[in-house]
């Protein structure tokens, strides 16, 4: 049947698939175009459109309720940040975040962190006593030492694993603390059916557009510079997103 003549010429938004979009043009299914408002930029749609559907549905998918305290592990990118900002619009009573540094601390203060620990599972005076949702944007080596921050029946959903795999053997201190009936999962968007993607998409925008959400960019590099991009969040000190812009035409 072809596609609605109505999309032509009209600012969308659209998931590329695990293959990015490192692209000038991309082809993306119709049933998949979200409309972007007007008054929102492109480069907040693209850093709020992807990141925003994993922070929701992986807080649901740690089944998250008002009241709940939450640690997001590994807060300063994309995912860190609005996960942070709707665990707060949820009614988290405790949102603790870890980060590098205290001038990251007091960024992510800002947008509603209300405890600011060390990257270390020991986290500092400032430390929460214990949490019901732990978000991992991290995984990696250290990720079964936060188990112990987990409260009986406390849920961890890993959301990314910008640190690389857990070790084989990361469940084992689950198991020694067998009594606190603790759960982890992961968590992909990919297990998201396409109709829930698109409406939250939709609503997330609304509430960026509205002001609801801040939306934070690191820097916006020209599509050439993509290595540039990759060292630069390698070597670390990114707050938020880096994007990518092709050449306008």
């Amino acid at each position: 049947m072809g596609v609605d003549t109505a999309w032509l010429g009209q600012r969308v938004w659209a998931f590329t698939g695990l293959g990015g979009g490192y692209a000038e043009q991309v082809v993306a299914p119709a049933e998949g175009l979200i409309l972007v408002p007007s008054n929102l930029s492109s480069v907040d749609a693209v850093t709020i459109g992807g990141p925003g559907v994993v922070a929701h549905f992986g807080l649901r998918h740690a089944h998250f309720t008002h009241g709940e305290s939450v640690l997001v592990r590994g807060a300063v990118g994309p995912l860190g940040i609005i996960t942070i900002q709707l665990a707060v619009r949820s009614g988290a009573s405790v949102v603790a975040v870890t980060t590098s540094s205290v001038e990251r601390g007091e960024r992510l203060r800002q947008l509603g962190a209300t405890h600011v620990m060390n990257r270390v599972a020991a986290g500092g005076q400032d430390a929460h006593t214990g949490y019901y949702v732990i978000i991992d944007v991290v995984a990696g080596a250290d990720m079964s030492s936060f188990f112990a921050s987990l409260n009986p029946n406390g849920r961890m959903v890993a959301i990314g694993a910008v640190g690389g795999f857990p070790p084989a053997d990361f469940a084992n201190g689950m198991f020694a603390s067998f009594q606190k009936s603790m759960s982890v999962a992961t968590f992909s968007s990919n297990s998201v059916i396409e109709a829930d993607r698109r409406a939250k998409t939709t609503e997330l925008f609304a509430s960026a557009n509205r002001g609801e959400l801040q939306v934070i960019v690191d820097e916006v590099l020209p599509l050439e510079q993509a290595i540039r991009a990759h060292q630069k969040m390698e070597v670390g000190g990114v707050f938020g997103r880096i994007l990518l812009a092709p050449s306008s035409r």
